[in-house]
């Protein structure tokens, strides 16, 4: 059968949502929030969306609106304009690291093959959206999604690979990895 490309252009809308579906997107948390009005109560949607790869790239997105499928277009849209490239070596991360931001700490930790993704709620979605299989995690402080998930990513930030650590201290990889 013929394909057919019609006005409104529905084969680019096609190959926009084949392209999205490279993405691995996970919602981690969904807020209903209610603003009282003069008639009673008017409700909205706030939600929370990681997006990655699953090859090193991550970022995570919020939408508000006064629908569920809106507010969570809305964060998938910003999570993909917000994409951060994170170092991963052989499925886990190079190093340990531990970031606090607000009141959410979060502790991550290489861990050997065959291991998998010990993590909690958001920490989970961040590090399965940027693909890294095999880790431990821990969450210390408050469990809120919105700082678990900005920890999480700023600790991925602060990883550095094996490679750029030995560029910038001119020497090779094998003598940092030996020590």
């Amino acid at each position: 059968m013929a394909e057919r490309t019609y006005q409104s252009g529905f084969k680019r809308d096609n190959a926009r949502r084949e392209e999205e579906d490279q993405y691995i997107e996970k919602v981690v948390y969904i807020n209903r929030v209610a603003k009282v009005v003069k008639g009673g109560r008017r409700f909205g949607f706030s939600a929370i969306v990681v997006k990655g790869d699953g090859n090193g790239s991550v970022g995570v997105g919020v939408g508000k609106a006064n629908e569920v499928p809106e507010a969570m277009r809305k964060a998938s849209e910003r999570a993909e304009r917000n994409m951060h490239k994170v170092a991963i070596k052989d499925g886990t991360i190079p190093h340990p690291c531990v970031v606090k931001y607000g009141a959410a700490q979060v502790v991550l930790r290489p861990a050997a093959p065959g291991t998998g993704v010990i993590a909690g709620g958001p920490v989970r979605a961040v590090l399965e959206a940027a693909g890294v299989e095999n880790i431990l995690t821990k969450i210390i402080g408050t469990t809120n999604p919105h700082n678990v998930v900005k920890a999480t990513l700023k600790a991925l930030d602060n990883l550095v690979s094996p490679e750029s650590m030995a560029r910038k201290r001119g020497k090779t990889v094998e003598e940092i990895m030996s020590r």
